[in-house]
C-alpha cells in the first residue's frame, strides 16, 4: 500500500516527518528526525546550521518537492514549521 507521500496526498505532518528526514539525512546529522523540534529554529541557536547547510537544504528541498529557496525566502528556512507550510504552499511535485 502506497503511503500519503507517494500519493501526494501527504498532510502537514507527514510532510514534516519527511522533511525532517530529508534534512537529517542530506546534511549527515548525527540526531533523529523525529528530534528537532518543528518550532525551533534550524540556523543559530536552534539546530545550529550555517549558510552552507542553508544551501544543501535549498538543493535537496528543490530536487525533492520542486520549490526554489532563494536568500530572500529566509523567513522559509527559519524552522522546521515555517519550511513545511512554504513547500505545502509551493511545491508542483
Amino acid at each position: 500500500m502506497a503511503t500519503p507521500l507517494e500519493t501526494g496526498r501527504s498532510t502537514q505532518g507527514d510532510l514534516e516527518q519527511d522533511l525532517a528526514r530529508l534534512i537529517v539525512e542530506s546534511l549527515r546529522l548525527e540526531v533523529l528526525p523525529a528530534s528537532i523540534d518543528p518550532a525551533a529554529a534550524l540556523f543559530g541557536e536552534g539546530l545550529g546550521l550555517d549558510s552552507i547547510d542553508m544551501l544543501e537544504i535549498a538543493l535537496a528541498v528543490s530536487k525533492r518537492y520542486g520549490v526554489e529557496l532563494r536568500s530572500e525566502n529566509r523567513a522559509a528556512l527559519a524552522s522546521l514549521r515555517a519550511l513545511t507550510t512554504h513547500i505545502a504552499q509551493h511545491r508542483i511535485r
